[in-house]
């Protein structure tokens, strides 16, 4: 299988650095295809805008949704876009490598799905009617596809737990893994957490590295999150809201997993 992996961490030399090089061997080892985006390394531009379009004209106002709709559909893309596009063509599976800050992924990484997630291609697809509202969460390009989020944070796990003061980490995950993972296509996967990043001894170094690669074995094995598909029934189009019998009294991201 292919593997492209999205790494975003100023320094090779972190935890982060050696979690990925692990998971480049591990994949290997176990006979798969592996790229890796490591944007600070590749010095990625983070913001969208109007160089994202080449040939554009500068009498109009920069649209960010109907310029790249446009530059996609007429091969005006920026090059570093299109080529991030086809690794995720090619892929079988990505993985969303990154520490946790303030609450999310670093800005670089934002940048990528921004820019990389053009109209088109990330959004924009399928017919929308009254029966069907475009090709997404759980439709779309990256149909059949496999995701996971490799994430760090300095946080303790109980931070992270259903009463924790962080709010529960399926809940600061949601918006990555339903939207950005889910939105598009992708079956996505528990993510992989590692917290109180700054008590890794190596005896915790080793138990992380054993814990990571039973996951990564299992890429193609274990069962994804049971994310609500949007045009399957569970919801009404195109209010798109959840059907009152579903998950009654229930609200939040939690009533949208079966």
């Amino acid at each position: 299988m292919n593997v492209l992996i999205v790494y975003a961490h100023p320094e090779r030399r972190s935890l982060n650095g050696a979690l990925n090089d692990f998971t480049v061997e591990r994949l290997r080892a176990n006979g798969h295809d592996v790229q890796v985006s490591d944007l600070y390394a590749m010095n990625w531009k983070a913001p969208l805008d109007a160089t994202d379009v080449r040939e554009r004209s500068t009498d109009a106002p920069f649209h960010a949704a109907l310029d790249s709709k446009h530059a996609f559909e007429n091969g005006l893309q920026s090059r570093d876009i299109e080529i991030e596009q086809d690794k995720l063509r090619w892929a079988d599976a990505l993985i969303l490598q990154f520490p946790m800050w303030w609450f999310s992924m670093p800005a670089i990484m934002k940048g990528w799905v921004e820019r990389v997630y053009a109209y088109g291609f990330g959004y924009g697809v399928g017919e929308h009617s009254d029966k069907h509202w475009g090709d997404r969460y759980g439709e779309g390009v990256m149909s059949g596809k496999r995701a996971m989020i490799v994430v760090t944070t300095g946080g303790w796990e109980s931070h992270y737990g259903s009463r924790g003061i962080n709010g529960p980490i399926d809940d600061v995950l949601f918006p990555i893994q339903h939207g950005v993972l889910f939105y598009p296509g992708f079956d996505v996967l528990p993510p992989f957490v590692v917290y109180q990043t700054s008590h890794m001894d190596d005896a915790r170094m080793q138990a992380t590295r054993d814990a990571l690669g039973t996951r990564l074995d299992r890429l193609w094995d274990d069962t994804p999150i049971a994310f609500r598909k949007q045009n399957h029934g569970d919801y009404e189009i195109p209010r798109l809201t959840l059907r009152d019998e579903l998950a009654a009294g229930r609200t939040g991201f939690g009533a949208h997993i079966g």
